[in-house]
């Protein structure tokens, strides 16, 4: 069937929709993956995104059961260059269309992806729509992201080591399987949860998980952060790192078509090493809004110098803006995990130290 992507300023874009779904709307982003479509169409910071794909061939290698980052899909739409409807790999267990499909997911086929991309560098992230209908309206319909993704109720993943209160802002599976593996002991909890809930664990450590949408939207994560901010560790990711810096007195601005795919370069500015992360968000912490007397930049981006990380310089707080659990991408920042336990365990001894 004859499909299109139509953008808000009116831009078409033609291609064929190979979907059940012939119609979903959302912002269009483009992400520069190479591989590991199944993790991005599963990382609930896609929420309300139509994803695009630049590289050309997708679906080549199916879906296994083992790559999932959450239950379900939560992208509006996908649209690739060229579809492989014959997957080859020995875990594949379904292919990418039978999958969305599943979901619910319109997927637009054959599609100039390099100037949908180009259009989206030069004139920013736009609303758009993918219809059978040329003339359909792109919508603008906000939607409560944090509400859809986030768990519904607190559960416990359990563990040896300290425990982790992770507040759930539409996490990644594999960033609970690093903390976990780590040896924290994980009680998750909904994204607008109290801060007398979580108390009532025990907590001696916070964690903020990535998510989608605009950080200052999560007011209540904010909040929450500003209460534990000097009690005890806390670490954010992504949406977490910008939720700490609003939390600390910083600012966060929406970029113009944001940092999505697994080759981002960064610069850890503490140790002086560069490392390729994995990366999907659209707003950035404001680097002149930084109080640089009580905060440090620690990470900067290498392509556009944009602040990747920040830590307090006198309170255990530290946060990253890439995604150091990969999935898909380069494994090379998973050190940010065990600096965070190392932290926690630190703070552990002294409050033990200070109960005798």
């Amino acid at each position: 069937m004859k499909g299109y992507l139509k953008l808000e300023d009116g831009s078409i874009f033609e291609g064929n929709i190979i979907s059940k779904n012939f119609q979903g709307f959302g912002e269009v982003v483009f992400n520069t993956g190479m591989t590991g479509y199944q993790e991005i169409i599963t990382d609930p910071s896609y929420a309300g995104q139509i994803v695009v794909m630049t590289y050309p061939l997708i679906g080549n290698y199916g879906i296994n059961k083992y790559d999932f980052q959450s239950e379900k899909p939560y992208i509006r739409g996908y649209v690739v260059r060229e579809y492989c409807d014959i997957p080859s790999n020995f875990l594949s267990d379904s292919s990418l269309i039978d999958y969305l499909d599943r979901n619910n997911i319109p997927v637009l086929v054959g599609v100039d992806t390099r100037e949908l991309t180009k259009k989206l560098r030069s004139n920013g992230t736009m609303r758009g729509i993918i219809t059978d209908d040329a003339n359909a309206l792109v919508p603008d319909i906000k939607v409560d992201l944090l509400k859809e993704v986030s768990t519904k109720k607190p559960y416990h993943i359990q563990g040896e080591g300290p425990k982790l209160a992770f507040i759930d802002l539409g996490t990644k599976k594999n960033i609970l399987n690093m903390l976990r593996n780590v040896g924290f002991d994980i009680y998750v909890f909904p994204y607008d949860v109290c801060a007398e809930d979580v108390m009532a664990i025990e907590p001696e450590a916070v964690f903020f998980s990535n998510g989608p949408g605009d950080p200052k939207d999560a007011t209540s994560a904010i909040e929450l952060a500003k209460f534990f901010i000097g009690k005890i560790p806390v670490l954010g990711i992504c949406l977490g790192h910008q939720i700490i810096a609003l939390a600390m007195g910083c600012n966060t601005i929406k970029m113009k078509f944001g940092h999505r795919g697994s080759n981002q370069p960064v610069k850890d500015l503490m140790i002086g090493k560069s490392f390729v992360t994995s990366q999907n968000h659209g707003y950035a912490v404001e680097e002149s809004s930084i109080n640089s007397d009580e905060i440090v930049i620690t990470h900067v981006n290498l392509n556009d110098n944009t602040v990747e990380g920040i830590k307090h310089k006198y309170l255990p707080v530290f946060s990253v803006q890439y995604h150091p659990e990969a999935c898909p991408g380069p494994h090379d920042s998973m050190y940010i995990f065990d600096k965070f336990m190392d932290i926690t365990c630190v703070y552990r001894r002294r409050s033990y130290l200070a109960e005798i």
